[in-house]
């Protein structure tokens, strides 16, 4: 089952060799059942690896190798750790275009644009933890001059991360970076869309940790992802993923009265004031609403609420730059916009820009379906920018995932103040205006965790993220992450006397 780390770049080489294949307790393990389930590139429809189907027997056999491993890597100081943590980022780094050309063959991410970003990103992400290790520090406390009173951080056991298909890569680096970092185990369980990037992340670190510290397994949400969270020995949650799973993992967690770090979907909005400057808005919203990865993400500003007296001008040129991006092969250098990662996730889009058209909104058709008839049975679909839309319509009230954003126009500041708001969900916001009294004011007001002016950053280590109200509980990629996340607070008292 030994899959060589040499340095790998035929992406469908290195699929086949990952096939068929879990990883924990430091080596590959095949799936206890013998089953797998295909891993399907969305560019051409076919196959390119078979994936192990995790059940309850691997997972009991991952979170055991976990439980062993856990006790004496919490032992290690914890700035051996964090050097271990940080040389992993090291060794991601000298691998990140293999990882890059992995993650675009299974996902549909372009290569230039999105995948190549994504693997740099996730090397940076361990690095940047492994330098907080020394943070893990407690407190002395003033109780009573004839006692030592102070605090611990000690970890909180064997973390159970399950992570999505959109951004698998950094997402699983930002929980199980800090978690390592803490003193814990993981055991991760990949989205069954994306499974051989990550699958590979986790072998490649497993050059440098000891052997059980971070596992993986591959496999569907009922069959693999329920029982490592309802597993005794797992102690901790965290996950990325829809609003509807995460109130599943948050009650199954709450049987058990374990921590869970939950981010969930969001519909975020982004407010053009008519004062902003156009040319850089429209460059924000093109990243904010992440054309180049079609849409698929849950920070995506897909509700922009544009001034009236800009309206027009902003509609025109978002269109003009976005008809300018080109479609096509993930792996080809030339290639903007990548696919849709499933058939059942195009079904969803494609139904919601029905939905959008029925309403009555005028649909703008952006960019142009590949010439290539080798990606005929790809799953491509053009940016939709709809505009005669209403907040209350469901295409700017429901999560989409999909390049389909809606432009909003707005006279009143305290309507689009409420308008914004006006959604279950909290994760992101944004605000572009030369005003400085509006942009404060603003961030104060909108309902988000992640609240940016006159600009469109993606998430990154030491920026502190995540969401409110249907978005989620707790923040992650930030030193506080580490502490209030991974580790639970212990007081001592020392009687002196």
């Amino acid at each position: 089952m030994s899959v060589s780390t040499d340095l790998q770049l035929d992406p469908f080489a290195l699929a086949r060799e990952l096939s068929g294949k879990h990883f924990f307790g430091g080596e590959f393990r095949p799936a206890s059942s013998g089953k797998g389930f295909p891993v399907v590139n969305p560019a051409t429809g076919e196959t390119v690896a078979e994936a192990a189907f995790g059940e309850a027997a691997d997972v009991d056999a991952a979170v055991a190798a976990a439980v062993a491993a856990q006790k004496e890597w919490a032992k290690r100081p914890v700035r051996e750790r964090g050097k271990l943590v940080a040389e992993c980022g090291r060794v991601l780094d000298a691998h990140k275009e293999e990882i890059a050309k992995l993650i675009a063959l299974e996902t549909g991410k372009a290569l230039r644009t999105e995948s190549r970003v994504e693997a740099g990103v996730l090397s940076d992400a361990f690095v940047f933890f492994g330098g907080l290790a020394p943070e893990l520090k407690g407190e002395t406390v003033p109780f009573n001059p004839s006692m030592l009173t102070m605090t611990v951080r000690e970890p909180v056991g064997v973390v159970g991360a399950i992570i999505p298909w959109n951004v698998p890569l950094l997402l699983m680096a930002l929980k199980i970076a800090p978690a390592m970092v803490a003193g814990n185990a993981v055991v991760v369980k990949s989205a069954e869309e994306a499974p051989l990037a990550v699958l590979r992340v986790v072998q490649l670190i497993n050059t440098v940790i000891p052997a059980g510290v971070v596992n993986i397994l591959s496999g569907y949400g009922p069959e693999c992802g329920a029982p490592l969270v309802a597993h005794k020995d797992v102690k901790k949650v965290t996950f990325t993923g829809s609003v509807e799973t995460g109130k599943i993992v948050y009650k199954t967690a709450a049987e058990k009265l374990i921590p869970v770090t939950l981010e969930l979907g969001g519909k975020s909005p982004m407010i053009v004031c008519g004062d902003a400057d156009l040319d850089q808005a429209i460059a924000g919203a093109i990243a904010g609403m992440r054309f180049t990865r079609q849409g698929q993400s849950c920070t995506a500003s897909s509700r922009i609420f544009v001034h009236d007296s800009i309206h027009d001008a902003f509609v025109e040129k978002l269109k003009e730059k976005v008809n300018a991006m080109k479609m096509g092969d993930p792996l080809d250098e030339s290639t903007d916009i990548g696919t849709i990662v499933s058939p059942q996730q195009l079904d969803r889009v494609q139904s919601y820009i029905a939905i959008g058209k029925e309403g009555g909104a005028t649909p703008h058709v952006c960019s142009a379906m590949p010439s290539d008839p080798k990606l005929t049975k790809g799953l491509y679909v053009q940016p939709h920018i709809f505009t005669g839309v209403k907040n209350s319509d469901r295409i700017a009230q429901e999560e989409i995932f999909g390049p389909v954003c809606c432009v909003i126009r707005w006279t009143d500041y305290e309507e689009v103040i409420a308008q914004a708001n006006d959604t279950e969900y909290g994760l992101a916001a944004t605000i572009w205006t030369r005003d400085l009294k509006v942009a404060m004011d603003a961030v104060h007001r909108l309902e988000a965790g992640f609240v940016q002016v006159n600009q469109n950053l993606v998430v990154q280590p030491n920026l502190s993220y995540g969401g409110v109200k249907s978005s989620g509980l707790g923040k992650e990629a930030s030193l506080e992450a580490m502490l209030e996340h991974f580790t639970h607070k212990k007081t001592i008292i020392i009687n002196m006397k």
